[in-house]
C-alpha cells in the first residue's frame, strides 16, 4: 500500500514540478518580444539545470535501487530540457558580456556534473555510498536552486518592483517542495525529502 501511495505523491510533485519548470514561460516569451534580458538573471535557471541533471542520475537505477525513484528520474529529465531551452533563449538574446558569464557558469556546472557521473560510474562501486554520494551532491544542487531565487529578491529590493520575481515560480516553488519532501519520507530516502 505504502508504494501505491509514495507512487501517486511522486505524479503529483511530477505535475506542480512540471507546472515549476513550465513558470518562466512567460519571462522567456517577453524576452524573446523584447529581444533582449533586460534585468533577468541566468542563474537561476544555471542552477535549476545542475539539480535536474543530478537528480536525473540520481533517479536511474545504477544510483537508486531499481526503478524506485521513477518520477524523479522522469520529472528531472524533462527539466533538463527546459532549463537547457532557458539558458539558450538567454544566451541568445543577452549581451556579449552575460553570454560569456552564462557559457562559463553553465560549463562548470556540467563539468561538476560530468565527475558526478564518472566518480559514481567508475570509482565507487558500492551501490549504498553511490547513493550517498550522489544524493549529497544532489542536496546541494537543490539547496543552490531553492536559493536561487535570492538573486532575484535582490533585484526585486534595488528596482522596488515585483516584476523580476513572478509570483507564480513562488507558488509552483512551494508546492513542489511540499511535495516531494512527502515522497521522500514516504520512501525513506532523505536526499528527496531534505531537498526541498
Amino acid at each position: 500500500m505504502l508504494p501505491d501511495i509514495r507512487f501517486i505523491v511522486g505524479i503529483i510533485g511530477s505535475i506542480s514540478c512540471m507546472l515549476l519548470y513550465a513558470a518562466p514561460i512567460l519571462t522567456f516569451k517577453r524576452v524573446i518580444k523584447k529581444a533582449s534580458v533586460e534585468e533577468y538573471s541566468c542563474i537561476p535557471y544555471i542552477l535549476a539545470l545542475f539539480s535536474c541533471l543530478t537528480y536525473s542520475w540520481y533517479g536511474f537505477p545504477a544510483v537508486s535501487y531499481g526503478w524506485e525513484n521513477l518520477t524523479v528520474c522522469t520529472i528531472s529529465s524533462l527539466g533538463v530540457l527546459f532549463e537547457s531551452t532557458f539558458i539558450s533563449i538567454y544566451v541568445w538574446f543577452a549581451p556579449r558580456g552575460k553570454k560569456k558569464q552564462v557559457m562559463l557558469m553553465a560549463s562548470l556546472i556540467l563539468a561538476v556534473f560530468g565527475m558526478t557521473v564518472f566518480f559514481s560510474s567508475f570509482l565507487i562501486h558500492n551501490h549504498h555510498i553511490r547513493k550517498v554520494f550522489v544524493g549529497s551532491i544532489g542536496l546541494v544542487s537543490s539547496i543552490s536552486m531553492y536559493g536561487s531565487p535570492l538573486v532575484a529578491t535582490k533585484q526585486v529590493i534595488r528596482t522596488k518592483s515585483v516584476e523580476f520575481m513572478p509570483v507564480y515560480l513562488s507558488l509552483f516553488t512551494f508546492l513542489t517542495s511540499l511535495t516531494w519532501m512527502a515522497y521522500g519520507v514516504l520512501g525513506r530516502d532523505p536526499f528527496i525529502a531534505v531537498r526541498t
